[in-house]
């Protein structure tokens, strides 16, 4: 029996200082390996394609293309691959755009080392990776007062309660815990809610509830 192999990490970052620090983070742990480095979006978007990682790490402020456009590009090219972006508390304006172009979550870049490999671990398993400080400081400076949306209609009450565990970034494991439900109960509430909003996954979910005050 041969032990897994460790999950696949592309470093993106225009900072050298900054990408040296991730890599060692990352390569201090034997589940993780980085496969590459890019130091602008261009970049990013061509050592997805080349090495199609587990996850990208990827600075939001990148030369060449934003970290918008080249979280778009990468998407698209290789769908399966998680995207965690990079951030800062208060100056990343595409911050709040890389969500919608399909990144996983937020990595802040002063965190400890231990919450990164939280985060890093938490996208690998499909988790949604929300700082509340970021997204909530990122949300109030774009999100106007939209118009109603019907979608929001269709969720009962429980998936209402659910959603909104989901936006403060909480697991399901979590969730189950703080409403004494079942996982499984959980997950299926979760799926419920993807589907009734017609979204791709939980971010999505965060996003446009974010969106309609519902948070």
């Amino acid at each position: 029996m041969t032990d897994r192999a460790p999950s696949r990490v592309l470093v993106c970052d225009d900072q050298e200082l900054m990408r040296m620090g991730l890599r060692m983070v990352v390569d201090s742990q034997p589940d993780l390996s980085v496969v590459g480095e890019a130091a602008d979006g261009p970049a990013a978007v061509a050592a997805a394609v080349e090495h199609r990682p587990d996850v990208v790490l990827l600075d939001v402020r990148m030369p060449g293309l934003d970290g918008v456009s080249a979280a778009a590009r990468i998407r698209a090219a290789v769908p399966a691959t998680r995207i965690l972006m990079i951030t800062t508390f208060d100056l990343d304006e595409y911050a709040f755009g890389s969500l919608r172009a399909g990144a996983d979550g937020f990595l802040v870049k002063d965190a400890p080392a231990a919450e990164m490999l939280v985060a890093i671990r938490g996208v690998l398993r499909g988790d949604t990776i929300l700082a509340p400080s970021v997204t909530r400081r990122l949300l109030d400076r774009h999100v106007a007062d939209p118009p109603p949306d019907a979608r929001l209609s269709r969720l009962t009450e429980r998936e209402r309660e659910v959603l909104g565990l989901v936006g403060r970034g909480l697991s399901n494991t979590e969730i189950a815990d703080r409403l004494f439900l079942g996982e499984t109960t959980v997950k299926t509430h979760v799926r419920r809610i993807l589907g009734k909003l017609q979204v791709r996954d939980r971010i999505g979910a965060v996003v446009l509830a974010h969106e309609h005050r519902l948070l």
